[in-house]
């Protein structure tokens, strides 16, 4: 061989070994990104719940899907910091849960899908146009809080036979929040009840709020947010000094010494959240996947709390609790 078709010959071949090498680079696996709103103690169960579903349809975090976890802990002002991180990665989905955190992200971006795990009143917020056509970048599952708010009340009634003014703790700062808050109120007069509004927005708002509410209010409603959420074992705590049986939207909060919930199962949503995830990963768009809604509401009652206020909870309403904590 000529040296001339030599010197041509190794110039081809380096200039196809790049190209071989770019086709034998594996492709970058897909990002998910998680926003927790509270910690990632609290986060727990819900991240299992997640994760093992994702197992099921075949996406292993590490190997073939990535997942980024941030915590706002309760902090409003960490949500904006942890979309714009999530933009910055190029995240292929990102999955939160709570009204307050699906607005921040909506508003932050309008090409990467958001999964919402939960979300009080997803059409009413703005998040969705419709249940059936979310439209957007946006779908999730509804997990209908305020909608039941009466249930709540007549359920703390069944405890507290006598009860006529309960105290609503709630963040009136957060579209949800103020929404649920004013559902309990509707239904408190319904039912013959006075409902007292506290605002919480901050954390040192609370003492305050128990402090207002003594030797006022009978019973308390606390309406779901991520502040609540972060803060659980003080307000479950000076509920216990105030002697308040309480009544929450999520069993974590009495799990933590609350005495009742009643509302959809967090984990449960999660682990369906994941099948949404899947779906979008796999090329469906978000605005082709219908939000879904609770198809059961849990009730969980904490008895250790109701001896240690000196409550007796009604066999009867012992028989239907989904959980009883003892």
């Amino acid at each position: 061989m000529k040296r001339r078709e030599f010197i041509t010959l190794l110039g081809v071949a380096g200039a196809a070994w790049p190209l071989a090498a770019r086709a034998q680079q594996p492709r970058r696996q897909p990002i998910v990104g998680f926003m927790g709103s509270t910690t990632a103690a609290a986060g727990g169960p819900l991240i299992a719940a997640f994760a093992t579903r994702l197992r099921e349809l075949g996406w292993v975090e590490g190997r073939n899907v990535g997942i980024e976890y941030r915590w706002a802990e309760g902090r409003s002002e960490r949500y904006a910091e942890i979309v714009a991180e999530f933009v910055r990665l190029n995240v292929d989905v990102i999955l939160t849960h709570n009204t307050p955190t699906v607005l921040v992200a909506k508003q932050a971006t309008t090409t990467i899908p958001i999964v919402f795990a939960t979300a009080g009143d997803p059409v009413g917020s703005g998040l969705v146009a419709s249940l059936a056509l979310p439209g957007g970048n946006v779908t999730g599952l509804s997990s209908q809080t305020s909608e039941v708010a009466g249930k709540r009340l007549e359920l703390l009634r069944e405890v507290v036979p006598s009860l006529r003014r309960f105290a609503i703790l709630a963040n009136v700062g957060s579209s949800f929040p103020l929404l649920d808050a004013r559902e309990a109120e509707a239904a408190g007069r319904k039912l013959g009840m006075e409902g007292t509004l506290y605002d919480v927005r901050r954390a040192q708002d609370i003492t305050a709020a128990f402090d207002a509410l003594k030797g006022h209010d009978e019973a308390l409603y606390v309406a779901a947010d991520p502040l609540v959420t972060a803060n659980q074992i003080r307000i479950n705590t000076l509920a216990l000094g105030a002697r308040l049986p309480s009544m929450h939207e999520v069993r974590e909060l009495v799990a933590t010494g609350g005495l009742m919930s009643y509302g959809s199962n967090w984990p449960s949503l999660f682990r369906r959240a994941a099948d949404f995830v899947d779906k979008i990963l796999r090329g469906t768009k978000p605005a082709d996947i219908p939000v879904e809604q609770p198809v059961k509401f849990d009730l969980v009652i904490n008895l250790i709390t109701a001896k240690a206020i000196g409550l007796t909870v009604p066999p009867a309403l012992l028989a239907r609790a989904d959980e009883v904590i003892e």
